[in-house]
């Protein structure tokens, strides 16, 4: 594993229905050997159900987890960041779904509204100018609530499956300056501790 990622867990929380073998997703779980979330319910997703998951999947960490989300696993995570703010390590946030869209799916009306409150860990939104499940300026916006940066790529569509992102190897810049810059938090906090303590 490349060296900033060695201090951390990393959590694989896919969108609505999964992200099957050939999303990169998968692969970057192969390759990391990440961990998946376990939801219950891929394709009537209930936020209750989908916070569980992932509060289970933190559970098994023994290092501080950074999560790698993905559409609908984006919500999930800032709704799971706003109950347990010191779980997560990192995070980051590739192609969030806007749950708060006119004629959003049903099955994911439960996920709404969006969370305001700021990301209480580093994260790192990764959006799209023509992401059919996300305006930019509704990307923008979950940004400015999030106080996460953002990353754009031009029409990369849902960077998903469909939109040619396989392995998605253009993605790994953004996880280890991620990572290296949770490490740097992580480092703050033990010496502020460390310096009560002296």
């Amino acid at each position: 594993m490349l060296p900033p990622l060695q201090a951390f867990d990393l959590i694989i929380q896919p969108g609505w229905r999964n992200s099957g073998a050939e999303h990169w997703q998968s692969h970057w779980q192969r390759r990391l050997g990440a961990r998946r979330v376990d939801n219950a319910d891929w394709e009537r997703p209930l936020l209750e159900d989908w916070l569980d998951g992932l509060d289970a999947a933190l559970a098994r960490c023994r290092k501080p987890p950074l999560v790698i989300a993905h559409s609908l696993g984006c919500v999930t995570v800032a709704h799971y960041a706003a109950r347990h703010p010191n779980r997560i390590a990192g995070a980051l946030l590739v192609a969030p779904a806007d749950v708060e869209r006119a004629f959003a799916p049903a099955e994911l009306m439960n996920f709404a509204p969006v969370p305001r409150q700021p990301l209480p860990f580093p994260a790192q939104i990764v959006a799209s100018s023509n992401d059919p499940f996300c305006k930019s300026a509704r990307a923008a916006r979950m940004a400015g609530y999030w106080q996460a940066p953002i990353t754009w790529l031009q029409h990369a569509g849902h960077i998903n499956i469909d939109s040619g992102h396989r392995q998605w190897e253009e993605g790994w810049p953004l996880l280890l300056r991620l990572a290296t810059r949770a490490g740097h938090r992580l480092q703050s906090q033990a010496d502020s501790v460390h310096a009560a303590l002296v």
